[in-house]
């Protein structure tokens, strides 16, 4: 089984990485990333990539057909990846996000691939108080990355896609320690505020909902899309991913992680105003489809290793919100340092005087 993996030099391609060499240890693996955070490693022994057949550099905007050429599965991680790089990039995310991924499911019909997977989210949910949403419930994204999702959801949905089985993986929000760690996720920046600091400050009233799944469930979830049979879900299905004990309210993660990070405070700012993204999520669908790969990694879990992959590092900066840490900083690094565009495209001038 050959597959491609776009955007796998980000935060989840070198878990899911990893998991496919496991899982599927006879598939051949093809990396393909324009490298934005390549040299982000953190706390890698080894280059994240090596358990990779090949890796390939380019943006997923200009991907060359060819890379599909024998390719049985393809999975599409690239993505601007959160709602602060999609607010300042809101066209660039479109084009990445939605173009780009469309295009990419079209090409992989036309190449004869049998699986696509779509990197989707939770997200699409946006503001929706009440009961836990389900995939036949009223979509309601508040941002330009969730309706990125939302409308490559909907243009799949429309496309001929032959006899590809595609999935559409809406994930609930991501966590957990990974070789190129994001601090710009719920979990990971209280965990990180609490090793740096000692302290978490909660921006929100905390009351806002929130799921979450570990990075390691989600490339649980990628392989069984990878291999599942048409009959489970249809040749085109779009599922929430995460489980329905891991519907969170923030304060309470923020809790969690002062319990297993022994000193430190908790400051919620009971006078914010009402956050519009917060959403309860209904995981029973992915769980009637895929039993055999549901989540595995509890809160307690995910914590524990965030907490002692940070300590590891020597992780010590509480004004990480301000490092390469976040995503958006590093991109704004890089335009400042004249490495890219303002459409996000690698300066290629510049680089030949690197």
């Amino acid at each position: 089984m050959k597959i491609l993996i776009t955007g796998n030099q980000g935060y989840v391609g070198p878990i899911v990485a990893r998991h496919l060499r496991r899982t599927i240890p006879d598939a051949y693996l093809v990396g393909f990333d324009t490298g934005y955070f390549a040299m982000s490693t953190t706390n890698a022994p080894v280059w994240p990539e090596r358990v990779l057949d090949e890796q390939h550099a380019g943006d997923v905007r200009d991907l060359p057909p060819s890379l599909l050429d024998g390719v049985d599965g393809v999975v599409q991680l690239a993505a601007i990846s959160n709602d602060p790089m999609g607010n300042n990039f809101a066209e660039v995310t479109d084009q990445v996000n939605r173009v780009s991924s469309i295009h990419l499911a079209s090409l992989a019909a036309e190449a004869g691939a049998k699986r696509y997977v779509f990197a989707s989210s939770c997200s699409v949910y946006g503001f929706a108080p009440g009961a836990a949403r389900r995939e036949s419930d009223p979509l309601n994204p508040q941002t330009a990355y969730a309706r990125s999702k939302v409308e490559t959801e909907a243009a799949l949905a429309d496309m001929d896609l032959g006899e590809m089985v595609a999935t559409c993986l809406r994930f609930a929000t991501a966590c957990g320690m990974s070789d190129r760690l994001r601090l710009d996720l719920v979990l990971n920046d209280f965990v990180a505020s609490a090793v740096a600091a000692g302290k978490i400050t909660v921006l929100s009233d905390g009351t806002p909902w929130r799921p979450l799944i570990d990075v390691r469930d989600m490339a649980r979830a990628i392989e069984w899309a990878l291999v599942r049979d048409a009959g489970a879900g249809g040749p085109l299905v779009s599922v929430n991913v995460g489980s329905d004990d891991r519907n969170y309210q923030v304060k309470d993660l923020a809790q969690a992680v002062a319990a297993a990070v022994p000193g430190t405070s908790v400051s919620i700012n009971t006078a914010a105003q009402p956050d519009t993204r917060s959403y309860k999520v209904d995981f029973s669908l992915f769980g009637s489809l895929a039993p055999a790969h549901q989540p595995r990694v509890t809160l307690a879990q995910s914590i524990a290793m965030l907490r002692e992959g940070l300590q590891a590092m020597g992780f010590s900066d509480p004004d990480f919100r301000n490092s390469p840490f976040m995503r958006l900083k590093m991109l704004e690094a890089h335009i400042g340092a004249g490495r890219l565009s303002g459409d996000l495209r690698w300066n290629t001038s510049f680089l030949g005087r690197e």
